[in-house]
């Protein structure tokens, strides 16, 4: 068995700097990005496509220490953040849902049967502070803030059922802050802490590292402070 880390989404902004800084870290044997063009390709709204991911991980022999969900979705040519009920679009709001909450949840389904089963274990999906309920202060944005708010209620609800089986197993959601991406760029308002991909996946990483069984379920920030769901 290889000791393993997987990095889903790593084509993107944030996924491809968190893949280089684990390869950099060595602390992993091996290091697996996956992503819509990598072999084999993963895409979070083809659940058959996360099958045959997830089987090719255990004909490899990979020991799945580390999983990173780097997907998601806010915007498109077609569907931008809507600035109040009026602009809700049941398309976009279908789009946000099985890119932000369903895609995820499907990666949970396949991926963490193959976390390790003795000693500490990570599964990480980054969520978004505006997907806190208790943090609503702004309202629009629906469909992302509802997706995302979705998304940290699956980890709450795959947390749990994990710790049965893992004891030392975590899963937790984790909002990355503003990262210099082509997701965030056209909101990035002035003010904001942009940091680039890189600076994001080594805090990203720390904040990882200081995980523990206890905090699994759990929704954190970049700075690993907890965000209200």
């Amino acid at each position: 068995m290889t000791q393993t880390a997987l990095i889903i989404g790593a084509t993107g902004g944030i996924g491809r700097a968190l893949a280089d800084a684990l390869e950099a870290r060595g602390v992993h044997e091996r290091v697996v990005r996956l992503s819509r063009r990598s072999d084999p390709a993963v895409d979070v709204c083809d659940e058959a496509s996360i099958a045959r991911a997830a089987e090719w991980l255990a004909e490899e022999g990979a020991a799945l220490r580390l999983v990173i969900d780097a997907t998601g979705f806010l915007h498109d040519e077609r569907f931008r953040p809507e600035r109040a009920l009026a602009g809700i679009d049941p398309d976009h709001m279908a789009k946000a849902f099985a890119i932000n909450a369903t895609g995820p949840a499907l990666l949970m389904k396949h991926v963490l049967p193959l976390l390790l089963r003795e000693g500490r274990s990570v599964f990480v999906t980054l969520s978004a502070r505006v997907g806190s309920i208790g943090d609503n202060r702004l309202g629009g944005w629906h469909a992302y803030r509802a997706s995302k708010a979705a998304l940290n209620q699956l980890v709450r609800g795959a947390a749990i059922e994990l710790g049965r089986k893992r004891r030392e197993a975590i899963c937790v959601a984790l909002h990355p802050g503003t990262v210099d991406t082509p997701l965030s760029q056209p909101f990035a308002r002035s003010g904001l802490a942009v940091r680039s991909p890189d600076v994001a996946a080594e805090e990203i990483l720390a904040v990882i590292d200081a995980l523990t069984p206890a905090d699994s379920g759990g929704f954190f920030d970049h700075k690993g402070e907890r965000v209200a769901y």
